[in-house]
């Protein structure tokens, strides 16, 4: 697995300072009220964080994978939010690099890289929820026009985002449905409507809302790449960079539940002894780190592969699963190492046990990802004589 270079492991201690020095000593002024943190999101920007999937060349910080990875991990760590106000906004920096025609990088990249800019993806229907086969929300071209008619919800950051990356029918007839989906890059103008907040369990702070489209007007050129229907598989380019985000923000929030839980077993006594001397408590922490070393290396083994060139929707799935499981039960017990203060307020484990479900039903629910991550294995192997090379 590769390492970081001094460059990025600099850029993770920044983040690390960042979350240590400015963010867990003030989440509570924000989650509470579910207050958007505007402060923190200045302070994001100036240190460049909307730019890290970037290039170079377009004023962005273009950092590995592996060292996104750990950024969002560390950011999560703080507050999860954090980490998912850069989630969506990350993806469609990738797929715009990656795909976008020379036009559309240079016409959004220099300020997505500075976060005056900020995106998000739209692929979650009403009706549809992760079977994106069944999406209804459709562009109609109309002379050098696309009429965009349909909805989306659970979209983050939508009230504050400047550029919508759209997944949606632009080839109503073709079979598969997939095969007639584009990418198409919005901007929030005449025909768009965002929704107040949805309210939500955890992940406070950042808003999730629902778009609706009322024929609302776009020019082809804002078709991602400049090319119909080929949206399906710029997508599922972007969510292998999205699902390895979500298993970091897993890692991150199960990292703070142990890191809480040790410090806790240390200083709280009982029979004379801290409580971590106790074989059940000893136990539990022993299997709660256990479970975050492995997600960790599975999540920073995917980034790899995706740095590699290689395909990673399978290590991207199994990351995502295993470390979003992982983090929701070291959550849950660390409210147990808590014991009764565990359930209070007093103590951020209640917000680590709030926020962790997100990431199982998140990008994919957990169910999806084992059906992306059984048709890879079967694609995979050896002994199937179609399989993939």
């Amino acid at each position: 697995m590769s390492t970081l270079t001094p460059d990025e492991q600099d850029m993770v201690r920044l983040v690390a300072e960042f979350v240590d020095d400015r963010v867990r000593p003030r989440v509570r002024e924000f989650e509470a009220d579910d207050i958007y943190p505007e402060e923190f999101i200045e302070m994001m920007k100036e240190l460049g964080f909307f730019g890290l999937l970037v290039p170079a060349a377009h004023g962005g910080v273009d950092v590995s994978t592996t060292c996104f990875a750990r950024i969002t991990e560390e950011l999560a760590r703080g507050w999860m939010s954090l980490a998912g106000a850069i989630g969506g906004h990350s993806v469609i920096s990738y797929l715009i690099r990656e795909f976008g025609t020379p036009e559309q990088q240079s016409t959004y990249l220099p300020r997505m890289a500075d976060g005056t800019l900020r995106a998000t993806m739209a692929l979650t229907e009403p009706s549809g929820g992760s079977d994106l086969q069944r999406m209804r929300t459709h562009a109609t071209l109309d002379g050098d026009e696309l009429v965009i008619t349909g909805s989306k919800t659970w979209i983050s950051n939508a009230q504050h985002a400047g550029l919508i990356g759209l997944l949606c029918r632009t080839d109503r007839t073709a079979e598969p449905a997939h095969k007639g989906m584009s990418v198409v890059l919005v901007e929030p103008g005449a025909g768009l409507t965002v929704s107040g907040k949805l309210p939500k369990l955890g992940y406070r702070g950042v808003e999730a809302c629902e778009l609706t489209f009322d024929q609302m007007r776009v020019p082809t050129s804002a078709i991602l790449g400049g090319q119909p229907n080929l949206g399906w598989s710029h997508m599922m380019r972007g969510l292998e960079v999205g699902r390895i985000q979500v298993a970091a923000r897993a890692v991150g929030v199960g990292q703070a539940a142990l890191d809480d839980a040790l410090s806790y077993a240390q200083q709280r006594e009982s029979f004379g002894k801290p409580i971590w001397k106790h074989q059940a408590v000893g136990n539990l922490l022993a299997d709660m780190g256990t479970k975050m070393r492995a997600a960790r290396l599975m999540t920073l083994d995917a980034a790899h592969r995706l740095d590699s060139g290689d395909r990673a929707d399978m290590e991207a799935g199994m990351a995502k699963l295993f470390a979003s499981e992982a983090a929701m039960q070291v959550a849950l017990d660390a409210i147990r190492v808590h014991g009764g203060y565990g359930y209070s307020r007093e103590y951020d484990v209640e917000r680590y046990f709030r926020d962790a479900p997100l990431m199982i039903v998140g990008e994919g629910t957990n169910e999806i990802q084992k059906n992306v991550i059984a048709s890879q294995m079967v694609a995979r192997d050896r002994n199937n004589p179609n399989r993939s090379s």
